[in-house]
């Protein structure tokens, strides 16, 4: 009798452990602080106290050396008469991300800024798995790129880094320098003339460079981007050559800067595109604003 006493005590304990262990750990998953996002926040103020605002606006001058569809980007998405800016944020809410095509898509927010003095680009992604914490630091500083995944807060999945990865985040920064055109304007970025609805931009940094085409409606109106020059990074550092495109839909005007309202990045891969980032939902802010 004594003994089954013991037992039903023993497991009494364990099932006490168990419950005060599962308690804490969601707990810590409620608890705001995050070392991932708090990281992601420290760096991007560092960068915002080390930019210098701009006084200057957008002139006709400015864009006349650009090819003829890159010119009419500027001037019918208003940005000609507009304060140049310095850095821009762009907000992502409730993205349908798929990691791998092996993996199923996750909803996803997604919040990252871009700075016009040298191609700098961070991300922060925070979503969850099976309701475990899931987040992403993606960084472009001082040409290193970097692609880190941390689960529950504290576990590292990956943090791939290297000479592909630095090319993959170079051109992303150029994939987007249009939704902050002053950085279209830069050294680093030049352009040569395709015809009335395309033109090439090759980007050139830290002694690495990538160039892709953007394709334009025939008022100027940005369709796409599309590149050979980034690779399909897994997170287990290997890598794959496939052709990458973003597309820009739905533009709709604010504060009078025509803007996309949807935008989706592509993996072409030979049997069949894959969509693995859909926002229909986002909004770009600058500091000039």
């Amino acid at each position: 009798m004594m003994k089954k006493r013991g037992v039903k005590k023993t497991m009494w304990m364990i099932v006490v452990i168990l419950a005060v262990i599962v308690t804490g750990i969601v707990v810590f998953f409620k608890i705001p602080y995050s070392k991932t996002k708090t990281d992601f926040n420290q760096v991007v103020t560092e960068q915002i106290s080390s930019s210098k605002a701009l006084k200057d606006v957008f002139t006709l001058d400015d864009i006349k050396g650009l090819p003829y569809p890159v010119r009419q980007y500027f001037e019918n998405s208003g940005y000609i008469g507009t304060p140049k800016m310095n850095y821009m944020k762009a907000a992502f809410n409730n993205v349908d991300f798929i990691m791998s095509p092996d993996k199923p898509a996750l909803k996803i927010d997604y919040t990252q800024y871009n700075f016009v003095h040298e191609p700098i680009r961070l991300a922060y992604i925070d979503t969850a798995m099976y309701g475990v914490p899931f987040e992403g630091f993606d960084s472009y500083l001082d040409g290193d790129g970097s692609m880190k995944g941390v689960l529950a807060k504290v576990i590292t999945l990956f943090n791939q880094k290297g000479e592909e990865m630095n090319k993959a985040c170079l051109v992303t920064f150029l994939s987007e320098s249009l939704i902050m055109p002053n950085a279209a304007l830069q050294h680093y970025i030049t352009w040569e003339e395709v015809d009335d609805t395309h033109a090439k931009a090759t980007i050139s940094y830290n002694d690495i460079s990538a160039s892709g085409i953007f394709t334009f409606s025939e008022n100027g109106e940005l369709f796409s981007f599309t590149t050979e020059d980034r690779s399909v990074v897994s997170t287990d550092g290997t890598f794959q050559q496939v052709t990458w495109s973003v597309l820009f839909k739905d533009y709709k005007t604010i504060d009078g800067i025509k803007q996309p309202g949807h935008l989706q990045v592509v993996w072409n891969y030979d049997h069949g595109d894959l969509i693995y980032f859909d926002s229909s939902s986002f909004k770009v802010e600058y500091d000039s604003q």
